[in-house]
């Protein structure tokens, strides 16, 4: 089966068409940076419109790609939630429209389980069961895995997402839009000693996140050092290294807890922060340390992209689910209210 994956939640144009005998074929993904950049964060009306213009070009390159025509395709998978309504509803309104003119099924895939799925796109996929750490700008959950659609929530952000809040920490300190890049390549040219931050909610039991009252710590660290409201170069880089270094221990050890507590011994990292070279390298230590494996999939995988939601898609609708010709797009949609599935046998590249 052929599956073309349309991704469309937020500020990226993901499109991909995996194959489930051959793996990922091809797959693209457009940036809306530049367009939000002047906003300092994401304009849905915008986000929208981009989609729209891009997301019609960047199938016909995938196809291309791929070479293939909309004619080899077997079925569609969009993005159904959570997200921003608009920018779902254009993903949601052209893949299932692309499927009724082509007469093949179409799939909505709930945009978590895409990320939680994207290690399996990877030779050394993980098998099941396994603790997910789900961490990026909109999201920071800890979720027992034992199956396609068999997810329990061990813990959560109560406030802010890990993601968020790097990027709101480095708006603090001005770096460029979208901060939390640009904070972490700071941080390698900083001193992590230097400034002790706080790390939220180690100190007591349960597997829930905060990261409000650290991003007040850094406010206050950072007009502390300011002069005339001006950071000096390595001033800046050592909060940034302070503040990239709590939110990672803290992420560290919530993940080692969740894995003792659950008596498992695989880990997988999901979303864009995923892709932090100091988290990854933390992480692989400290789970090795349990005698335990971790999982990423590729850097460009971390970000919002199709080939996830090829996958995921793929996977449904080999076990028969399937859209209606109603179009309709889930804003806010718990991925524990999922059906669970049997997968396919595993398929990589």
């Amino acid at each position: 089966m052929r599956v073309l994956g349309l991704e469309t939640s937020c500020d990226e144009t993901g499109i991909a068409v995996y194959d489930s005998e051959q793996g990922l074929l091809a797959h693209r993904i457009y940036s809306q940076i530049a367009v939000h950049a002047e906003y300092g964060g994401v304009v849905p009306e915008l986000a929208s419109r981009d989609h729209i213009r891009k997301a019609v070009p960047l199938i016909k390159e995938v196809l291309a790609d791929a070479n293939m025509t909309l004619a080899d395709l077997d079925g569609v998978a969009f993005t159904r939630g959570p997200g921003l309504v608009g920018a779902l509803l254009v993903g949601a309104c052209l893949g299932r429209s692309l499927a009724w003119a082509l007469d093949i099924p179409a799939i909505g895939v709930h945009h978590m389980e895409g990320h939680l799925l994207a290690p399996m796109l990877e030779a050394d996929a993980p098998e099941f069961p396994f603790v997910a750490l789900l961490v990026s700008g909109g999201h920071t959950q800890l979720v027992q895995v034992d199956g396609i659609g068999r997810y329990t929530l061990l813990g959560e952000s109560i406030d802010d997402a890990a993601g968020e809040a790097f990027d709101k920490a480095a708006k603090m300190m001005g770096l460029p839009y979208p901060g939390g890049p640009y904070l972490a390549r700071l941080a390698e040219q900083g001193d992590a000693q230097r400034f002790r931050f706080p790390r939220p909610m180690t100190d007591r039991p349960g597997l829930d996140f905060s990261f409000s009252g650290l991003k007040t710590a850094t406010r206050t660290t950072i007009l502390a050092c300011a002069n005339d409201g001006v950071l000096a170069k390595q001033d800046q880089a050592d909060i940034a290294a302070g503040f990239q270094q709590a939110v990672v221990d803290t992420l560290v050890i919530k993940c080692k807890r969740a894995l003792q507590q659950t008596g498992l011994t695989r880990l997988i990292i999901a979303g864009g922060v995923g892709a932090n070279r100091e988290l990854r390298s933390k992480l692989k230590a400290a789970v090795e340390g349990l005698g335990g494996q971790v999982f990423y999939p590729r850097p460009e995988l971390c970000t919002d992209n199709g080939a996830m939601i090829a996958y995921a898609g793929t996977q449904r609708l080999l076990a028969g689910e399937c859209e209606p010709l109603a179009v309709a797009a889930v804003p806010r949609w718990p991925m524990d209210s999922l059906a669970a599935i049997e997968p396919m046998e595993s398929v990589h590249g």
